[in-house]
């Protein structure tokens, strides 16, 4: 694996819906300093990130071609069909970005976040700086978890990535237990007292290493929020979510990946083995090249999720190499039964 120093940092922000997250990400893009900076940001439905807010910032750092918005659902829910994706469509640009900053739905976990860099595609390209929870100090001390929690209930009632059995205070929990740095923000609408109750709140869950720091007006120094070096993705057995904690299983869990050589006597054939193999448990997504009975070049593909995509290789310089079908998903994904279904 590519040592930490070379690769992309990528910092993850999260919180619940008001808490200050856009306000503090502008602040970052608005105060860049000459680093590239690309954004992906988790909006569903009508009550999630203004982009414009961003992207009209006036900061060259805001420009829309290095915001990506993921709009299907709870960024942690949609690991796999849109947020490994979009980084791969980061990390193939020809000029990478210095920083990547994630902003997560309010409802979404970190943990399967961080787990995501497991990705083969990722890993050895980007590591996790530092997971950033913003916290509303003033809902907080009033007894909250979210400025506005009506609007909140609505959210998550929208989404139905979401598992909606899980209390609020569970994944304001979580999102505690996974960071590196938690911000209260709006520290300046609350009295001593009452922030005092607030970091008591925080310190049941938080993890030891976490930092604590208040803020006001969304300013939180760049330098304070980027290069923290925290390597997350090699450190998720301390931010274990309630889930982790009790022993259930949970639908995100490490990353596998195997590569098969395989040859098809039509591309029909070769597309109905790849979907009967999309479809079993654990396979998240079959990509690459194989070769078809009588035709001098191969059939690319790309499968995820119910969509897959194949075409014959166009002479762009697709064929280097020999042709090889990979097979990326979850840890316990049943290899040999895959590769039959493939036809390996």
């Amino acid at each position: 694996m590519t040592n930490a120093s070379e690769r992309i940092p990528a910092t993850i922000i999260t919180g619940f819906l008001g808490a200050g997250k856009t306000t503090i990400i502008r602040h970052i893009l608005e105060n860049a300093n000459g680093r590239k900076i690309a954004l992906i940001v988790n909006e569903f439905g009508d009550t999630g990130f203004d982009g414009g807010l961003l992207s009209d910032c006036g900061s060259p750092a805001c420009g829309e071609e290095d915001i990506v918005e993921l709009s299907n659902g709870c960024i942690c829910c949609t690991v796999a069909d849109d947020f490994l994706p979009a980084m791969e469509s980061l990390l193939a640009r020809g000029e990478a970005p210095d920083h990547i900053v994630i902003e997560t739905s309010g409802l979404a976990l970190p943990q399967p976040l961080v787990k995501a860099f497991a990705w083969p595609a990722v890993r050895d390209r980007v590591t996790v700086d530092g997971v950033v929870t913003v916290v509303d100090a003033e809902a907080v001390a009033a007894g909250r978890m979210a400025s506005d929690e009506a609007k909140l209930a609505a959210q998550r009632e929208a989404d139905q990535s979401l598992d909606h059995d899980d209390p609020i205070e569970e994944l304001f929990e979580d999102q505690l237990r996974c960071a590196d740095l938690i911000i209260l923000s709006k520290s300046d609408l609350v009295d001593e007292a009452g922030m005092l109750r607030v970091e008591k709140r925080v310190g049941e869950d938080k993890r030891v290493a976490a930092s604590l720091i208040r803020a006001t007006h969304g300013i939180v120094p760049p330098e304070v929020l980027l290069g923290v070096g925290a390597g997350a993705e090699d450190d998720s057995e301390t931010r274990l979510s309630h889930h982790e904690m009790e022993g259930e299983e949970h639908e995100h869990d490490d990353f596998d990946s195997f590569s098969i050589a395989i040859t098809a006597p039509d591309k029909a054939a070769a597309e109905a083995r790849i979907a009967k193999a999309l479809a079993m448990p654990g396979v998240l997504r079959i990509k690459g090249r194989l070769a078809i009975d009588g035709k001098k070049v191969p059939l690319i593909v790309q499968a995820v999720g119910q969509r897959l995509e194949s075409w014959f290789d166009r002479g762009n310089g697709e064929t280097s190499g020999e042709p090889k079908l990979v097979v990326i998903g979850l840890s316990d994904v049943d290899r040999a039964a895959v590769t039959e279904a493939l036809g390996g």
